[in-house]
């Protein structure tokens, strides 16, 4: 599998939570996993020595993402490809937003809308909180939260290792839990005596058209992974 070199020539290949992130930083928005477009994902960056590996307990970015998730700058979910794990920064996140909201398949339905209000009112949802609101099993709760990630109206807010046996053994279990995208970017910074502690206030709001945002995400798109055709990025981002 070959690793995916960008244009700008930067050769950083993901080996650690930190060139994950950096990754994800420079390619603004990419999938987790290899798909239709030729070397645009983590995993395609990812040496094969580094991917998952149950057996010898390399856990690689499937355990990384958790540094990335955890950083407030970038958003995890499963938002591309109709419903596959993809990271974005806060930029193209907002921008893809623009676009999704906009589309009339993306307007949420009355259960939807029942699990946004919960989430409004708890500030974060989990699976089980879905699955006792709604009275689901799992499978469909799942479903619906995927759904709601490509509304681009919910993101991972945060993700949690689970540790068991006698030993408190982890093996890449992990429990994920979700909140709105403006609760996770859009904090309202205090400033101190330093200036604001945690970065300039961040807003996700790109004043332009859906249809700018869309054709600016197809340019970025092409100019990361040139290879691309216009039919594969749309379908990436429809």
């Amino acid at each position: 599998m070959s690793i995916f070199v960008p244009k700008t020539g930067n050769s950083l290949t993901v080996t650690s939570p930190e060139t994950m992130y950096s990754t994800i930083e420079e390619l603004g928005i990419v999938p987790f996993f290899e798909n239709p477009i030729p070397g645009y994902s983590i995993e395609e960056r990812t040496p094969r020595e580094y991917w998952f590996d149950g057996e010898e307990d390399l856990l690689g970015p499937w355990d990384w993402k958790i540094f990335s998730v955890q950083s407030g700058d970038i958003a995890y979910g499963k938002f591309l490809w109709g419903g596959k794990a993809a990271f974005a920064t806060v930029q193209w996140y907002a921008e893809l937003m623009n676009y999704r909201r906009s589309l009339p398949k993306y307007t949420p339905t009355e259960e939807q809308r029942r699990v946004l209000a919960l989430m409004e009112e708890q500030g974060s949802i989990s699976i089980r909180d879905i699955r006792k609101l709604l009275d689901v099993k799992k499978s469909a709760a799942d479903a619906l939260m995927t759904r709601l990630q490509m509304q681009c109206r919910v993101v991972t807010g945060d993700i949690t290792r689970v540790y068991r046996g006698p030993d408190l053994h982890y093996n890449g279990w992990q429990v994920s839990s979700f909140c709105s995208p403006e609760a996770l970017f859009c904090v309202d910074a205090l400033p101190g005596p330093g200036g604001f502690p945690f970065g300039e206030p961040r807003t996700l709001e790109v004043g332009h058209s859906p249809a700018e945002s869309l054709e600016r995400l197809v340019e970025h798109i092409r100019s990361i992974a040139p290879e691309a055709t216009e039919k594969q990025i749309l379908k990436m981002l429809g």
